[in-house]
Formats: structure tokens, C-alpha cells, sequence
């Protein structure tokens, strides 16, 4: 993708006060483009897990009737019909357990706040999760493009020494590859119906993945299996008869061969700013001396603290090493999430995204998910950012030249 340099914003929908689409994330379009913001990310759209999650939704194609503004709407029966036919891929195997009235709701509502973000200069920004949950919709209504004898999992990482036992099913990408990766492809075609670009969760898994038999107790008795490479996503930029935009989450243990195949994909990776420091690793690659230009830079994820909870809890040793840096690059503020934020924004990174908590310089207390944990996915503002910092905002982003 030819992305210019700017910057965003990341901020689920969950997260605004109301929790809901309609006029309030309108105006939070609004606060976006008057701050000098080209994008708006956020997490899942479709039905969260009784935990809250939207990467272990109830279908990877429905979006969660939880957002709606008007959940009473009238729908008529030509509209229902038409959204029938328009998605007749899946929309069957979500009638068995929801409402698609709701889902028209959903599109007359995203459709309208798509259009007026297109409107303001800003762009939305999706997540695509690799897997789906188990029990799920779609897990039940194609039970023969998934594995049986194992679950999806990661290594050992820097959330945990036993690794995380996600759980999920793990496909069976012969299987897949046999039906010409038709379900992938029907996946990303509903993606890019809602984003106008995507982050495709674990993008690693596509090179390998790391399967974990069934029962284990957790996931260091699993092992990596190959991944089918580029092939899902050359049979659906075929179908689709477009370049995919999408993001790749390249986290993790990450080898010289998922690196070669987001360069030959054209997909930007990421470079998370609080990944970069305390390693002695003189090249890792977010540490901000060492970002190419092809990648996104984060003052954080979804499943990071808030940069200011970060810098508080670092060290003494590391906090003098992340001091080090801003002063190298000048952009030292009296509140340490404002000199973060403009670290990530001085980054070659053609793109720089910052968790809205962070341009509040909120605390731990404002964390949006720590990984194996509960509770978690609650965050909400307690209304929608101010003027001022909106132009606090536009001030650092301009000073970095994106906006």
C-alpha cells in the first residue's frame, strides 16, 4: 500500500461513553479530523464472548447488535431480502442464532459513519482476528475446514513463560486449499464492506503456527506447523479483483520468512514503541532507531498498558534508556505520555497510531486488556476527548509532518 505519513487514533466503540455507533461516533469523527487524524483503528465488530472479547466472537462475519444506536429501527422486508442476497454466504448460519434485521440496523448505521468519516478525512481501520472462537457460527456451519485433534496457541512470550492456550480451532488448510480458499476470501470481502483497511491479526500463522493438542494443559506442549503462505491472500485479491489493504500483525516470534512474505504481500508490519526498550537487543526492530518505513508504530496495543502505566512501572536502568531516546530526538514534554506520543509520531513509519488513552495520559487503571487475564475490555470514557487536547494533538502531529 501507498500510505502517506499520518497518523491515528485507536479507540473501540465499546470505548466511547455510550458504547454505541449513531451521533456520538460522529462526533468522535469530528474530534479525529479537527485533531489532524487520517485514521480511526479499532478492535472487532462482531459479537463479543461472555468475557467481552471480540476476538472470540460468535461469527467473524455478523457485527455485534451491542453497537446499534437505534436498536428499534424499523427494517423493512425489501431490506432484509436485499442484505440476504447481498451476503448470502453467511447471513444463513447467523440466522440460526441472530437477527438479521439487526444486521441491517448494523450496515444503515456503519454505512452512515463511514460516509461521514469519509467526509472529514479520516479512515477507518479494522482488525481481522486469524481465527475464529470455538462453537462459533462459523465453526458449526463448516466443521470440515477446521483440524480436530488440536488448538490454536502461541510459544512461550513476553505475557507469559507457559506461553497462551488461545484455544481456538486451527484450520485445515488443505481443506481450505482444496475449496480455492473460498471461505478466506468471502471474509476479506465482508472486511473491506466495513474498513477501509484491515490488521490481520497473528499474520505469522500464515508461515506457521503453533498447534497445541487437544487437552493440553497449556501451551508449551505444543509445536509450529506450516502455514500455507501467500495463497489465501493471492486466491482473494484474484476473487475480489483488487490489492488487499490490509496491516500485518507481525508480533511475536517472528522469523526472516514471515518478515519476506509481508514484503512480497505489499502489507505494512507494526513496531510497538514499548517493545523497543530493556532488551540489549541492538537490533530490535521497534526500537525507534531501527524502524523502516514499510511498517505502523504504536505507542501501544490493545494488549499493552497505557504508555504512561509503561513508563511509570519501567526500571530505573530502562527508564533512562526510553529518557535517552527522547532526548536524542528532541521531543521531550513535562508529561512523559506527550514525549512518547511524539517519539512514536518521529518514526520513519509511514503510519503512527496512539491508544486514545494515551493522548489522555490516563494510567494502568485506563489498560484495555492484559492477555490471560479477566475483567478485562470494560474501558469507556467518561465523555468524548476535549477541544484542547484535540488540539494538542494536531500540534505534535504537524510538528512530525503528518498531517
Amino acid at each position: 500500500m501507498n500510505l502517506s505519513r499520518s497518523s491515528g487514533v485507536q479507540l473501540h466503540p465499546t470505548s466511547l461513553p455510550s458504547g454505541r455507533l449513531g451521533r456520538e461516533a460522529h462526533r468522535f469523527v469530528d474530534w479525529l479530523a479537527d485533531a489532524g487524524q487520517s485514521w480511526w483503528q479499532m478492535l472487532p465488530l462482531g459479537p463479543p464472548d461472555r468475557h467481552g472479547s471480540p476476538y472470540k466472537s460468535a461469527s467473524a462475519f455478523a457485527a455485534w447488535p451491542g453497537l446499534l444506536a437505534e436498536p428499534r429501527a424499523p427494517v423493512s422486508r425489501e431490506a432484509s431480502i436485499s442484505f440476504r442476497e447481498r451476503n448470502a454466504f453467511w447471513i444463513d448460519g447467523w440466522a440460526a442464532r441472530g437477527s438479521i434485521a439487526d444486521q441491517v440496523r448494523f450496515e444503515r448505521e456503519w454505512a452512515a459513519l463511514r460516509s461521514h468519516a469519509s467526509e472529514r478525512g479520516v479512515r477507518l481501520i479494522g482488525d481481522v482476528p486469524i481465527y475464529v472462537a470455538p462453537g462459533s457460527v462459523d465453526h458449526r456451519a463448516h466443521p470440515e475446514l477446521f483440524a480436530t485433534d488440536a488448538v490454536a496457541g502461541t510459544p512461550p512470550d513476553a505475557y507469559t513463560d507457559k506461553g497462551q492456550l488461545w484455544g481456538n480451532p486451527l484450520y485445515d488448510w488443505p481443506a481450505l486449499r482444496r475449496r480455492g480458499y473460498r471461505w478466506w476470501t468471502e471474509r476479506l470481502r465482508r472486511t473491506f464492506d466495513l474498513y477501509d483497511i484491515a490488521r490481520v491479526d497473528h499474520f505469522r500463522g500464515f508461515v506457521s503456527y503453533w498447534s497445541v493438542p487437544i487437552g493440553a494443559r497449556h501451551a508449551l506442549s505444543g509445536g509450529w506447523h506450516r502455514g500455507p503462505g501467500r495463497a489465501p491472500f493471492d486466491a482473494a485479491s484474484r476473487a475480489l479483483g483488487r490489492e488487499l489493504p490490509l496491516i500485518a500483525e507481525d508480533l511475536g516470534v517472528i522469523t526472516p520468512a514471515v518478515t519476506r512474505l509481508r514484503r512480497a504481500l505489499g502489507f505494512p508490519g507494526m513496531a510497538v514503541l514499548q517493545f523497543g526498550f530493556g532488551t540489549d537487543d541492538p537490533a530490535n526492530v521497534h526500537h525507534p532507531c531501527n524502524h523502516p518505513d514499510d511498517v505502523v508504530v504504536y505507542t501501544g496495543t490493545h494488549d499493552n498498558d497505557t504508555v504512561r502505566g509503561w513508563y511509570e512501572a519501567l526500571d530505573p536502568h530502562v527508564r533512562a534508556e526510553v529518557d535517552a531516546e527522547i532526548d536524542r530526538y528532541g521531543v521531550r514534554e513535562r508529561q512523559s505520555h506527550w514525549s512518547l506520543i511524539r517519539l512514536a509520531f518521529a518514526s520513519p513509519a509511514r503510519v503512527a497510531m496512539v491508544q486514545m488513552q494515551d493522548v489522555l495520559g490516563l494510567g494502568s487503571e485506563a489498560r484495555m486488556n492484559t492477555p490471560g487475564s479477566t475483567g478485562a475490555w470494560q474501558w469507556r470514557l467518561d465523555r468524548l476527548p476535549t477541544a484542547a487536547a484535540g488540539r494538542r494533538l494536531r500540534a505534535a502531529t504537524q510538528e512530525a509532518g503528518r498531517l
